[in-house]
């Protein structure tokens, strides 16, 4: 690896002079563009080395067409946790979606994995109550393809009935092998173990794989550190994608237009003309059923530092260079980098009690009796005065 780094700091200095020379020779024609191409290829393919060695700790990966259209092999789309909220509310009814819109390859298995013992008609009603478009005959070719196995997040033989079934299904549609995609809608605190079992036991041979995985993403920077680090050496980073669902919310997703495609709004989105901004997030239930993560992990881990930050970096950040991913993340950071940290001082917390038919937070059964979440509240308003001023309220 530190061979590799040599090579591609050399090739920087090569090219910066070479780039150099190229503009004091241009006009005598004393150099060809055969060689700078041949430049470009040999520093392209030392990135290449350098990103394979750091990454997943070189691990190979599936094959991959050039076109996805066409890409013959089977799809299987696994979902870990599938019988959790996350997973019946959010993760479901967006692949349902995708179907119904005609989004996904033909050849595709959905399965459902989770410790819950549950029968085939129970899984298909759980995951089926949130879908929203299509006919009832998409519905229910849909659920055709949906299937669930039980098992321990902990045990190989869990994985090993998994990997029996998913293969079974994979030939069934295709004899050129298959593509993997493992959606994680699990606590952050078993990331590690599961995503352990899936690379030594379920990732594809003869295919790409794909690793999703949702927040929060640990419980505090540390621990978020940590848990990158362990992640990096079982897969691949481009193999990795974290998750953040509510940026798929169509509001969300119109802010990019409202701000960089509209001629009235973009000239005038600034402190200039601007005095504040309040970024409110309200829901008129409590925890259902998930007091048990909201005693670890509360609102501020649970929407504060994902969610709303999201939404406040789309509103607050500056055009970026174009709309690649990539792009859009680095305006996010520079905005990130340049606002001054929230305090206690510029912070209220507190926690809600019993209204109509919804139990106060202590009040939820799901809740421990002995719960040490009353310094951690579920809920917290927050604000950052700069050149203007910003809050956020949940």
């Amino acid at each position: 690896l530190l061979e590799v780094e040599r090579k591609l700091q050399k090739q920087k200095e090569k090219t910066s002079s070479f780039s150099f020379v190229f503009l004091l020779l241009l006009c005598t024609q004393a150099i060809t563009m055969s060689s700078l191409e041949e430049l470009k290829k040999e520093n392209e393919e030392l990135k290449q080395e350098l990103a394979r060695l750091k990454g997943g700790g070189g691990r190979e990966k599936g094959p991959e067409p050039e076109n996805p259209q066409d890409d013959n092999r089977a799809v299987t789309i696994v979902v870990l946790g599938a019988s959790g909220d996350l997973a019946k509310k959010k993760t479901f009814p967006c692949i349902y979606s995708l179907y119904a819109r005609g989004l996904l390859p033909k050849k595709v298995t959905v399965i459902g994995y989770a410790r819950s013992q549950l029968s085939h008609e129970d899984y298909i009603k759980q995951i089926s109550s949130n879908f929203k478009i299509g006919t009832a005959e998409q519905k229910k070719e849909f659920l055709n393809l949906c299937h669930y196995v039980s098992g321990p997040y902990d045990k190989d033989e869990g994985y090993n009935s998994l990997l029996e079934f998913a293969e079974k299904k994979e030939k069934e549609h295709s004899s050129e092998g298959a593509n993997r995609m493992f959606y994680m809608a699990i606590p952050p605190n078993i990331f590690v173990d599961v995503t352990t079992h899936l690379s030594r036991q379920l990732e594809s041979k003869t295919g790409w794989n794909r690793f999703v995985i949702e927040k929060p993403f640990g419980h505090d920077l540390e621990s978020s550190k940590i848990l990158g680090r362990q992640l990096s050496s079982l897969v691949n980073e481009d193999q990795l994608y974290r998750i953040d669902h509510y940026l798929g919310k169509e509001m969300v997703q119109a802010l990019l237009n409202l701000r960089f495609a509209n001629s009235v709004f973009e000239p005038l989105w600034s402190s200039h003309h601007i005095s504040n901004v309040l970024i409110t997030f309200k829901e008129d239930f409590g925890t259902q059923g998930r007091g048990g993560y909201f005693d670890q992990f509360g609102i501020i881990r649970d929407v504060m530092q994902n969610h709303m930050m999201q939404i406040f970096a789309l509103v607050a950040m500056e055009p970026p260079v174009t709309l690649n991913a990539e792009d859009i993340r680095d305006e996010k950071v520079k905005l990130l980098r340049s606002v001054q940290p929230a305090t206690l001082e510029d912070t209220t917390i507190g926690q809600y009690t019993g209204k109509g038919n919804e139990p106060g937070y202590l009040d939820d059964k799901t809740v421990p009796k002995d719960s040490k979440h009353q310094p951690t509240p579920p809920l917290c308003s927050t604000s950052k005065t700069r050149d203007g001023m910003a809050a956020l309220s949940s």
